[in-house]
């Protein structure tokens, strides 16, 4: 059943005559437009936060000083009470920002009525690795890595996997050296990106190179696929590195 529909015996009931409406056809529409996801460009957004960054009292100690409560206080890593690090931080930092730190390296929860935060050893690893490799340009890895260790919070292990799109080793050289490389500061484009990184580097390794072109595959594309496209694979000595498909300046 249609709504207002009527039938041709109760049209012809109608006292008036039905309005007739002349149309003309002008064209044919032949193309569409159609909404296809794509990957977010956030680096111009990055570059408009960062002209007005936070600058607390103590801001560059804000992860370190939870460290050190942490071990001060004993507490284990899942269970760090959020009242008791607003009492004590809360001197040197907004409480906002206290438990907004909190929150960017653990998860929230509540346990009877409190609430607590399970802090993440890879993501305070990862964040201590970046504070020590911003200042030096390059590191010998042999000594980064025991001072990263010392510089963590007692418990926590670090390792060269955390630092995935962070920092790159350079193990060709002698001594070994890592130096800090954010996947953020490249280009988003993809041929763009590409030649960053083969300018950087002329041989890469698929190991190596992956966390810095992951976020640039689309919806069911590779990291394979990326790199038959932008690059050209070849073996040396038993292991699979890639190099530019065009000449790098």
């Amino acid at each position: 059943c249609v709504p207002g529909c009527q039938t041709p015996e109760q049209l012809q009931r109608q006292a008036a005559p039905p309005d007739l409406i002349h149309a003309e056809i002008f064209g044919f529409a032949n193309n569409y437009w159609e909404l296809r996801r794509c990957r977010p460009k956030l680096q111009k957004l990055r570059r408009l936060l960062m002209e007005n960054t936070y600058e607390g009292p103590d801001s560059p100690k804000e992860v370190d000083s939870s460290h050190q409560l942490v071990d001060s206080e004993s507490w284990s890593f899942g269970k760090v009470p959020l009242n008791v690090c607003l009492q004590e931080l809360g001197p040197l930092e907004p409480e906002e920002m206290i438990e907004h730190c909190l929150k960017c390296y653990g998860r929230k929860y509540i346990d009877e009525g409190e609430v607590y935060f399970e802090l993440s050893p890879d993501k305070i690893c990862r964040a201590t690795a970046q504070m020590l490799l911003q200042n030096a340009v390059k590191f010998n890895l042999a000594e980064f890595q025991a001072v990263w260790q010392q510089s963590v919070p007692e418990g926590m292990v670090t390792s060269l996997d955390q630092l995935k799109g962070l920092a790159l080793v350079d193990r060709h050289s002698r001594p070994e050296i890592i130096f800090l490389l954010k996947v953020d500061d490249l280009p988003e484009g993809n041929q763009e990106r590409f030649n960053a990184l083969f300018s950087l580097r002329e041989k890469w390794t698929e190991e190596d190179i992956a966390p810095y072109i992951q976020d640039l595959c689309g919806e069911k594309q590779t990291i394979g696929a990326l790199l038959t496209k932008y690059s050209r694979s070849s073996v040396q000595n038993g292991v699979r590195v890639y190099n530019s498909r065009r000449p790098v300046s």
